[in-house]
């Protein structure tokens, strides 16, 4: 007979990981999305805290320094599960997905300090910095079935409900005919799903969980400034409020632990999202580069136009640890992760080609009921270089890093 590891003994163990893990990845990823509190036993209810500081600096195509781009950012997680009987259990997450922050500044190519050539007293220059802020949150509601003699096997599957909001500033010389361009798009509320299955084997704390989640489609507002477009050369309004199309990811989660010996537990995670289809093409921005194909100083523009923000590559992500309970109450977690990036060069929004990972965290269940956990992680970011949506390179980020500090508190009856 096989050694039972008994999942009550490792469960001080297991909600260590998730404190800190799967932040900061390719394109406008943020929470990884996990539902690991769907799939705890009993009645369980969290709240997680996240916080974000990066360093992200390099230099523009002239060789000018480009102090730290990234504005820190943190996020709550929450997160209910309740069983009905020994079949259907039911569950409520909330998460905030997807976002972007990004402030440029000083002296470079990505401010406006010198006025632009190319407009003509269009624009003045005023030392205004190029900027991104990308916000979504996301409410899920899940129905889970367990199926088979001994309730192995369970599927699951629900409704989402998202809302996304998004603004975007083009400064400097970088960005050619687009500097001075803004455009603000409205909060929209949309709907999608998801659905997985999952497999338990609690005599060796085993589980596994593969997760789905649809695209979900957001028709908004979007009010757009492009002073560059009513030039003779393009002849259109330099203002314009109209609607944009923003289809963000589906994507694919696979969790898995298991347990080696009664004390110690080994868990993966691995997550997949097609970034290489998703794009912010606002229509006066788009129709400006398409006349501007037609004309000599629109060589390389596609005749379909230009994207604001768009990725060449999908996003591929996988985190592995360990976690020891050293006492009844206490369990230290360490992992490291890899995350592939969504191309390089990749958008100067977001200038980063994935990272490497290390965490250390800890939980501590201060009553049979209640528990503690925090983490930390050290991000080693790829070197990418920077373009504008013409493909044009503008800029080299190189050596940039980063740390996630995240805390948690759980309530779980079994």
């Amino acid at each position: 007979m096989g050694t039972n590891f008994n999942l009550k003994t490792l469960a001080v163990a297991v909600a260590a990981f998730s404190v800190a893990s799967m932040s900061n990845a390719a394109g406008l990823d943020r929470s990884g999305q996990d539902i690991t509190a769907f799939l705890q036993d009993g009645t369980y209810a969290e709240v997680s805290y996240t916080y974000l500081d990066a360093d992200v600096t390099g230099k523009d195509i002239s060789g000018n320094n480009i102090d730290d781009i990234a504005e820190s950012y943190d996020f709550f997680r929450y997160g209910v599960k309740a069983d009905i009987n020994d079949t259907f259990s039911v569950g409520v997450l909330y998460d905030e997905p997807f976002g972007a922050a990004a402030d440029y500044s000083g002296k470079n190519d990505f401010v406006s300090h010198e006025p632009n050539p190319i407009f003509e007293g269009l624009i003045p220059p005023n030392g205004e910095g190029t900027n991104v802020e990308v916000r979504t949150e996301s409410i899920t509601a899940i129905i889970g079935a367990k199926l088979g003699e001994n309730k192995n096997f369970q599927v699951y599957g629900g409704p989402v409900a998202q809302r996304v909001q998004a603004d975007v500033k083009l400064r400097g010389t970088a960005y050619s005919v687009a500097d001075g361009y803004t455009t603000h798009i409205s909060a929209d509320q949309d709907y999608g799903w998801i659905a997985g299955m999952a497999y338990s084997k609690p005599e060796i704390a085993l589980q596994a969980a593969l997760t789905y989640r649809s695209e979900i489609e957001h028709n908004t507002n979007a009010a757009e400034l492009y002073p560059f477009a009513q030039s003779p050369l393009i002849g259109l309004s330099a203002n314009r409020s109209g609607n944009i199309e923003i289809t963000t990811p589906e994507s694919v989660n696979f969790d898995f632990q298991t347990g080696i010996n009664p004390t110690t537990l080994a868990t993966a995670k691995v997550r997949w999202v097609p970034w290489s289809d998703f794009a912010i093409t606002p229509s006066l921005y788009n129709e400006a580069s398409q006349v501007l194909a037609t004309r000599p100083q629109g060589a390389g523009i596609p005749p379909e136009g230009l994207d604001l923000v768009s990725y060449d590559k999908d996003q591929w992500q996988v985190e592995l640890g360990l976690a020891k309970r050293l006492t009844p109450a206490l369990a230290v977690s360490g992992n490291i992760g890899w995350d592939s990036g969504a191309g390089n060069p990749v958008t100067s929004l977001g200038p980063i080609e994935g990272y490497y990972s290390a965490g250390l965290g800890a939980k501590y269940n201060v009553t049979e009921n209640w528990a503690i956990s925090a983490g930390g992680k050290y991000l080693w970011f790829g070197d990418a270089k920077g373009q504008i949506p013409s493909k044009t390179v503008v800029s080299d980020f190189q050596d940039n890093d980063g740390y996630v500090l995240g805390a948690k508190i759980s309530y779980q009856s079994k």
